[in-house]
């Protein structure tokens, strides 16, 4: 909205300061007899600043004769440039803003509106950068033709001490000071549109379907696998040593504990079925006395399951 409000009045302002300008030096020359003396010599230069057609009489104090003077400088080229640049720029925003208003539909249709804004835009801002920085330095360069110090060394008489020179007026260069800061403007207008254009495009909203991983989160996935990674390292020494634990709980040793124990244990037999041990218990046995004499007491068979 602010492109469209503000860009054809800054255009106006840029190409209307500048075109149309004319400038007006005045000098007097007084010579040393009074009589050849010129106390209004005019000098006028305008738009489009071809100085070197720009020529004045001025009195050479002798002889009753004259010279004609031309200034110095061409700056045709990127005035012409500036100003072309300007009415290029409103005329475009111009119709820019008649399509938003009624043409939406259309200026939307396959994304072939957005991607010629976002080129003409990127144009206009390279146009208007390069157009203002030449448009700068050739003022500079007309100031300095037209200074009235300037102006009077190219006089004949002033150069004689006899003779004496003044500048009665000078030109005011306000105007085209003013065109030069409302082309930075422009530029600074339209180049910040690039940004709200290339929004409007497929680029931008390809790019936002599929977005980057911030750093954080880069790390933050890192960690988690490595602790995933860790973990599964860790499982198989912990179950290994879970059964080496489960196999030291159940041996004995036979000289321990009195009575003998025997285990029979089934691998055929399923770990889901789960019983208690079965106990059989019975008279005590008697040895002679050549025999090894065992422990005395009941004999406890568990059958391991």
């Amino acid at each position: 909205m602010c492109m469209v409000i503000f860009a054809p009045i800054f255009a106006i302002c840029a190409f209307a300061t500048c075109g149309g300008y004319i400038g007006h030096l005045r000098v007097r020359v007084d010579c040393a007899d009074r009589k050849q003396s010129n106390l209004s010599i005019n000098i006028d230069f305008e738009y489009p600043f071809r100085l070197q057609q720009v020529h004045f009489q001025a009195p050479l104090c002798e002889k009753n004769r004259q010279e004609t003077i031309f200034l110095e400088g061409d700056s045709s080229t990127s005035a012409q440039f500036y100003l072309t640049v300007g009415v290029l720029a409103f005329l475009y925003s111009l119709l820019a803003t008649i399509v938003y208003i009624f043409y939406q539909n259309k200026y939307r249709e396959n994304n072939r509106g957005p991607l010629v804004d976002f080129i003409v835009t990127v144009v206009f801002s390279l146009a208007w950068l390069v157009s203002t920085c030449s448009w700068a330095k050739v003022l500079s360069d007309i100031k300095t033709a037209t200074d009235p110090t300037q102006v009077l060394l190219l006089i004949s008489a002033c150069r004689a001490q006899t003779n004496r020179c003044v500048v009665m007026q000078q030109p005011l260069w306000s105007r085209l000071n003013t065109s030069v800061v409302f082309g930075f403007v422009n530029l600074t207008l339209w180049a910040g549109n690039i940004w709200f254009v290339y929004k409007e495009t497929g680029w931008y909203k390809t790019g936002q379907r599929y977005p980057t991983r911030s750093a954080s989160g880069k790390r933050a996935n890192s960690m988690r696998q490595r602790l995933y990674s860790e973990s599964s390292f860790d499982q198989p020494g912990e179950s290994y040593n879970h059964q080496l634990y489960r196999q030291q709980s159940i041996t004995v040793s036979e000289g321990s504990f009195g009575p003998q124990i025997h285990r029979q244990s089934s691998l055929n037999q399923p770990l889901q079925s789960l019983s208690l041990p079965q106990t059989q218990l019975g008279p005590p046995t008697a040895y002679s006395q050549g025999s090894t004499p065992k422990p005395k007491g009941p004999m406890i068979i568990v059958n391991k399951i």
